[in-house]
């Protein structure tokens, strides 16, 4: 599905940054425009990643994002395309045991980087498993 985003275009020494209207919360960012759709696709599963319930927004019409001031600040609308069937919604609950030092570590890197505890570890093990062995 067709998804507003708004780009903070980059330059040498900064990546592209994205913010999603539709998605309060939710950011993203890419080197280079061509790797902005995956970085996009993977922002919005982690953003949804064991929400329960959650409920993904319809689109918002670009007609009447492109108007707010929020976006006046020289950024680009990119209309992205989000695989909506890779959102897996539906929790599972695990009980693992970590160091208690590391949990405050979690906690802190999610909550700066504006992500759940359970979304930081999905992504975690997914750039993990991704990784080259």
């Amino acid at each position: 599905m067709l998804y507003p985003v708004y780009v903070h275009p980059g330059d040498k020494k900064h990546a592209h940054g994205v913010t999603f209207p539709d998605f309060p919360g939710c950011f993203s960012a890419a080197d280079s425009w061509e790797d902005l759709p995956a970085a996009i696709q993977e922002a919005v599963e982690t953003h949804f990643h064991n929400e329960p319930n959650a409920a993904v927004p319809a689109p918002t019409p670009l007609e009447k994002l492109s108007v707010m001031p929020d976006y006046q600040d020289g950024g680009v609308w990119l209309l992205a395309d989000i695989d909506l069937s890779r959102i897996d919604i539906k929790p599972v609950r695990l009980n693992i045991s970590l160091p208690s030092s590391l949990v405050h570590e979690i906690d802190a890197w999610a909550q700066h980087n504006h992500m759940t505890r359970s979304g930081f570890l999905a992504l975690a093990a997914q750039r993990a498993m991704q990784a080259p062995k």
